[in-house]
C-alpha cells in the first residue's frame, strides 16, 4: 500500500471536520450524492460525444447500502470513476485556491460553517464528521485497474490496486459509534428526499418490508410472516427544471437549490423560465440569501450548469452568464446546442449568445419586480450583491439603464438610500444634471467633503458614492435617459454677475498670499487659486482635467489599477478667502508661518480627499510649530 500525506490545507480542514461539533452533519450525504451525480453526468456526456466511450455501458444509478453489523454506510455510483492519479488529485489535495479563504472564513458557528463546506468544493471531507474511517474503491471507465483509497483522516491516506466489477466509485463510511443515526434507513431516506430528490439519476436503497403470514381459506397459516429486503428507488430522479412550474412546490424548489448550490440555507428567490419558438431553452436561476465567499475572487467558481437535452455539459464556464451576475446559481438547458460543444464554440455560438442575452434581461426584469413588490427582500439582495450589479455599468452597456434603475444611492440631503427614480424628483428639470461625488472613504466623511459645500449652500442634492467600485464605474456612466451624470468636480453651478465680480476682487486681494503659497509649495501643486465654492473649509484640492496625465490616470482607475500604478496628478490648491485662517495669513508678515501653514493646509486638503500623507512626521512638525505660534 502506497502511503501519502494530505496537502496541508486538507489536513487543516480534516481536523476542523473531525473535531468541530457541526449541527448539520447530515449534509455529508448530500455532498457524496452530489459528487456521484457529477460523475454520472461526466460519463453521460463522454458516452454521447466521445468515440472512445461509446462502447462503454452506461447504466446510471446511485446505490446506498447500510450494514448495521459492520456499522458502514456505502454510497456507490456507475459514473466516470477514478484511477490512482485522480484519487490523489481529488481526495488528497484541494486544487481550488479559495481554500485559504474558506479556512479564514470559518467562524466557529457550527451552522454557518457547515454551509460553507459545499461552496468551497470540499464536500467529500465532510464525511469525516460522521465516519472515523473512509474507504473509496474506484475504477475509471475505459481502464482495467481499480484502486482503493483508505484514510482515517489523521493526516495520511493509502492507495493500493484493487479489484472491482464495472466502472464507477464506491465510498464506504465506517460510522462513528456516536453517529449511529446514519445507519437508520428511515433517516437516510429522509435526507435523500430533503436534499437529493431531484438529482437527475435514480438513487436506490435496500428497504425492509413486512410480509404478513399467508393463510388458507380455513385460516390455517401456510407461510409465516417475514421481513423481505427489497432494493427500491427512493428519489424522484426528475430533472426539476424540466417540469412545469405548476407541478413544483416551493419546498421542492428549495430542496433542489440545496443540492445544486451545496448550500443549506434557503435561496432568497428563484426564477424558472421556459422559452419556446425559434430557440428552445429552459432556465432555472436562484439568488442565494448570502454572498458566496469567493464572490470577489478572480478564480470564483461559476454557479451555472449547462445541459443540452438534460445531458450535463459543463459547470465551469464563466461565459454562460456575465461576470456581474456571477452570484446566480442554476441551470441552463437547451436542445438547440450541439452535444460536442466546446468552451471556445460556446463563447461564439449565436444560440448561446441569444440564450445568455435573453436570460440577462429576464433576471433584470425579475429583480425590478422584486424591488417594486418586496422592498424588504430587495434590500437583503442589494446588501449582498449591490456592488456586483454595479460592475454591469461598465461591462454591459446595452443594459446600463436597467441596471441603474436597480441601484440604490446615498444622497447628500437624505438619510436613507433611494433609487434613481426617487432622486430625479428633486433634479432641476431645466439643467437635467445628476451630480455625484465618489471617494473610497466612509459615507459620513464623503458627505462632509469640501467639494459639496456649494451644493449644500444652494440646497442641491448629490449622489454620495463611497464604494471602491463606484470610483471605477461611475466616471464611465455619462447619462440616463435625458439626464447627464456630472461629477461635482466638473459641475458648473450658476453664478450671478455680482458673485463673479466679488470673486475677482477677492482674487486680487489674495494675490500676494497666493504667490507666497506657490513659492513655498513649489512643484507639490500645479497652481494656487481662490474659490467661492467653499463655505466652511479653508482649502480643497482640484484636479485640472487638461493635465496630460489625467486621462491616463482615469483609464487605469477604471481598469481597477488603483494603487501605485496610477500616475500621480499634481493638484490645484483652492483657498477659501472668507475663512478666518486665510484672512489672518493674508495679514501676516511671518514668512515661516505662511510656509508652514501652506504645507499643513495642503495636507489637510489631501486628508479631506481620503489620501495618505507623503510625510506624516513633517506634517506633525509643521502643525506643532503653527500651534506654538498661535498660543
Amino acid at each position: 500500500m502506497a502511503k501519502h500525506q494530505f496537502q496541508t490545507e486538507v489536513n487543516q480542514l480534516l481536523q476542523l471536520m473531525i473535531h468541530s461539533l457541526y449541527s448539520n452533519k447530515e449534509i455529508f450525504l448530500r455532498e457524496l450524492i452530489s459528487n456521484a451525480s457529477d460523475a454520472l453526468d461526466k460519463l453521460n456526456m463522454l458516452h454521447l460525444t466521445d468515440d472512445n466511450y461509446k462502447n462503454i455501458g452506461f447504466d446510471p444509478r446511485i446505490d446506498l447500502k447500510i450494514d448495521k453489523e459492520a456499522k458502514t454506510l456505502t454510497v456507490s455510483d456507475t459514473g466516470i470513476g477514478m484511477n490512482d492519479e485522480d484519487l490523489v488529485a481529488n481526495l488528497g489535495t484541494i486544487a481550488k485556491s479559495g481554500t485559504k479563504a474558506f479556512l479564514e472564513n470559518l467562524s466557529g458557528d457550527a451552522k454557518k460553517d457547515s454551509q460553507l463546506i459545499g461552496q468551497f468544493g470540499v464536500g467529500f471531507y465532510s464525511a469525516f464528521m460522521v465516519a472515523d474511517k473512509i474507504e473509496v474503491l474506484s475504477k475509471k471507465a475505459g481502464e482495467e485497474q481499480a484502486y482503493r483509497w483508505v484514510s482515517d483522516g489523521s493526516g495520511e491516506y493509502e492507495i493500493e490496486p484493487a479489484e472491482k466489477e464495472g466502472h464507477g466509485t464506491q465510498i464506504t463510511l465506517h460510522i462513528k459509534d456516536e453517529e449511529s443515526e446514519f445507519l437508520d434507513p428511515w433517516r437516510i431516506e429522509s435526507i435523500v428526499k430533503k436534499y437529493s430528490n431531484h438529482i437527475p439519476f435514480p438513487i436506490f436503497m435496500e428497504k425492509e418490508h413486512f410480509v404478513p403470514a399467508k393463510k388458507d381459506d380455513d385460516g390455517n397459516e401456510i407461510e409465516p410472516e417475514k421481513t423481505e429486503i427489497r432494493v427500491e428507488q427512493i428519489n424522484k430522479a426528475s430533472a426539476l427544471w424540466t417540469l412545469p412550474k405548476s407541478e413544483i412546490s416551493d419546498e421542492e424548489y428549495k430542496e433542489f437549490y440545496s443540492s445544486l448550490a451545496h448550500d443549506s440555507s434557503e435561496p432568497l428567490a428563484w426564477m424558472h423560465h421556459k422559452a419556446e419558438g425559434a430557440i428552445e431553452y429552459t432556465t432555472l436561476f436562484y439568488i442565494p440569501s448570502k454572498a458566496p465567499m469567493d464572490l470577489y475572487r478572480v478564480d470564483y467558481q461559476p454557479g451555472i450548469k449547462l445541459y443540452i437535452n438534460r445531458v450535463f455539459i459543463t459547470d465551469d464556464d464563466k461565459e454562460l452568464m456575465p461576470t456581474w451576475l456571477r452570484f446566480l446559481r442554476g441551470v441552463i438547458d437547451s436542445p438547440d446546442l450541439p452535444l460536442n460543444v466546446s468552451r471556445e464554440i460556446l463563447q461564439s455560438n449565436p444560440v448561446m449568445s441569444k440564450i445568455r442575452n435573453a436570460s440577462v434581461k429576464k433576471v433584470l426584469s425579475e429583480l425590478a419586480k422584486m424591488k417594486k413588490n418586496d422592498a424588504e427582500k430587495y434590500d437583503t439582495f442589494y446588501k449582498e450583491f449591490g456592488n456586483v450589479i454595479k460592475e454591469g455599468l461598465y461591462a454591459d452597456f446595452a443594459n446600463r439603464e436597467k441596471i441603474l434603475e436597480l441601484l440604490k444611492f446615498h444622497t447628500l440631503n437624505g438619510d436613507e438610500p433611494v433609487d434613481l427614480e426617487t432622486f430625479l424628483k428633486n433634479v432641476d428639470e431645466e439643467k437635467k444634471e445628476i451630480y455625484y461625488i465618489t471617494g473610497k472613504m466612509s459615507l459620513q466623511m464623503l458627505k462632509n467633503s469640501p467639494q459639496l459645500e456649494k451644493f449644500k449652500a444652494k440646497g442641491i442634492d448629490v449622489l454620495i458614492l463611497n464604494e471602491e467600485i463606484d470610483t471605477i464605474v461611475f466616471p464611465m456612466v455619462t447619462e440616463y435617459k435625458e439626464y447627464k451624470f456630472v461629477s461635482v468636480t466638473d459641475a458648473k453651478l450658476d453664478e450671478s454677475e455680482e458673485e463673479k465680480k466679488k470673486e475677482e476682487e477677492l482674487a486680487k486681494e489674495f494675490e500676494d498670499l497666493i504667490k507666497e503659497f506657490k513659492n513655498a509649495l513649489g512643484d507639490k501643486v500645479k497652481e494656487v487659486e481662490v474659490t467661492s465654492d467653499l463655505t466652511e473649509s479653508p482649502v480643497r484640492l482640484k484636479i485640472d482635467k487638461d493635465d496630460p496625465g489625467y486621462m491616463m490616470a482615469q483609464m487605469m482607475k477604471q481598469m481597477g489599477q488603483m494603487g501605485e500604478e496610477v500616475p500621480p496628478i499634481t493638484p490645484i490648491l483652492q483657498i477659501n478667502p472668507n475663512h478666518e485662517i486665510l484672512a489672518k495669513l493674508k495679514e501676516s508678515g511671518d514668512t515661516n508661518l505662511i510656509s508652514d501653514a501652506a504645507f499643513v493646509l495642503l495636507d489637510e486638503a489631501k486628508l479631506y480627499e481620503g489620501m495618505e500623507l507623503d510625510d506624516m512626521p513633517d506634517f506633525l512638525s509643521r502643525l506643532n510649530r503653527v500651534m506654538a505660534k498661535a498660543l
